[in-house]
């Protein structure tokens, strides 16, 4: 699918649609608890999908109904799949899954996705998931995906450099349920928020764990169990990410629906991202209000919220002098190395942009319209599609059939503030 994007003036109003990271969550913690449980307003997308199918294959059952699923759960005794398990495009479910898996009491699970996600490492996971006393093993040998994954998750020790957070997260859902206790040693964590939400959904859950207030070690005690619950999913920080820089562009004046200001998630810290960089963000009711009014520069350390790496990097454009995002190296282990990605679709929209390992440094730039990439990464394709809003004529962006991933209207709530793109083959 391609996007073509007309220069045009953001304005109104937007309902964010639910976060993934709580949906996915949501559906491993419902699938592995005992009893029947409903995830209310959750996220429908190609990942949260994706989640449920693999949470199907490991014994759960999912009926999905229009703004409620309803989930029985699997009690902590998953079975082994019939055949193997296709995350499709998800990282999260991907590893939130294998530590699942790795509660097998008998048989095996093989794990795969798309090209993508056969090229995302995550030997960390299975080195942790294998020290911890079930198997995890890279079937090309490379680190990635395929894996083939067997049970039982028993207790011990191990250490991890969490360069993604899901790779702990993992580790936190499912060693609940395992025999013994586990201690896990956190060296280097990037992306805190994500697993202090994880952390929440299991104060939720009651379960009994320790760790440091660092997040550099934890104990987590086995044979622990979950219980089902009825939770509504709260709208999506990340998805928002997108609005709230369309906001500060220009004269530009959107408002955001949904969002939840003390939820745990990490990428609320964008709209102190754009505000340093003088936009103006102000509450109206229950809604987050961003204008425009003259950007400026400055250094953003996006160590905990690599998602938000595409879009900043594009509202850079539009600010005076120059601005720097840093400490974000494991941006280039998500869909796409997001940092290489940006440096070249925004190079030749015009942008002045220097690729650093762990960031990008970006000067002010007059946009122009130019036939760019999205590299098969949804959120790629929307953060170039906000700054072709504000380039000079017609962009086009090919491989935008990847928003489905997390945002199936984005191009009809982009309509709806008075974006005037056209969507083709």
């Amino acid at each position: 699918m391609r996007l073509q994007v007309e220069p045009s003036r953001l304005s109104g109003r937007v309902q964010i649609p639910g976060s993934k990271s709580h949906t996915i969550r949501a559906v491993a913690f419902a699938s592995l608890a005992d009893g029947t449980g409903r995830i209310l307003s959750p996220l429908e997308s190609a990942d949260t999908h994706a989640a449920v199918d693999a949470y199907r294959a490991a014994g759960a059952t999912v009926e999905m109904c229009r703004g409620e699923w309803v989930v029985t759960g699997a009690a902590g005794e998953i079975k082994a799949p019939t055949s193997v398990v296709d995350v499709r495009n998800s990282g999260t479910t991907l590893n939130v899954s294998m530590g699942t898996f790795a509660l097998l009491r008998d048989g095996k699970a093989t794990l795969t996705g798309d090209e993508q996600i056969q090229r995302r490492p995550s030997r960390v996971l299975a080195a942790a998931l294998t020290d911890l006393g079930a198997s995890a093993v890279s079937m090309r040998g490379n680190g990635c995906a395929p894996f083939e994954v067997k049970g039982r998750l028993s207790g011990g020790s191990t250490s991890m450099e969490a360069v993604s957070s899901q790779y702990l997260s993992s580790v936190l859902i499912n060693a609940p349920l395992g025999d013994g206790e586990s201690r896990v040693l956190v060296p280097v964590l990037h992306e805190a928020p994500y697993v202090r939400m994880t952390l929440s959904w299991l104060v939720e859950q009651g379960m009994k764990i320790e760790y440091a207030d660092d997040l550099s070690e934890f104990v987590i005690p086995g044979g622990q169990t979950y219980k089902a619950f009825e939770k509504a999913i709260p709208a999506d920080f990340s998805s928002a990410t997108f609005f709230l820089a369309a906001g500060a562009m220009g004269d530009n004046a959107v408002s955001l629906g949904g969002l939840d200001i003390n939820d745990t998630q990490g990428d609320k810290a964008v709209m102190d991202y754009v505000s340093r960089m003088g936009a103006n963000v102000a509450f109206d009711g229950g809604d987050i209000v961003v204008s425009g009014r003259g950007l400026s520069g400055c250094e953003i350390d996006l160590n905990a919220t690599p998602d938000a790496l595409p879009m900043m990097a594009c509202l850079a454009c539009f600010a005076r002098g120059t601005t720097r995002l840093v400490n974000v190296a494991h941006a280039r282990i998500k869909e796409t190395d997001r940092i290489a990605v940006m440096a070249a679709e925004l190079s030749k929209m015009g942008a002045r942009v220097k690729e650093m390992p762990d960031g990008l440094v970006i000067e002010e730039s007059k946009l122009h319209g130019a036939h760019v990439d999205g590299h098969g990464d949804h959120r790629v394709v929307m953060a170039l599609a906000v700054a072709a809003s504000g380039a000079e004529s017609v962009t086009t962006i090919d491989g935008a059939e990847a928003i489905a991933v997390t945002f199936e209207t984005f191009v009809y709530v982009m309509r709806g503030i008075g974006a005037r793109i056209a969507v083709g083959e």
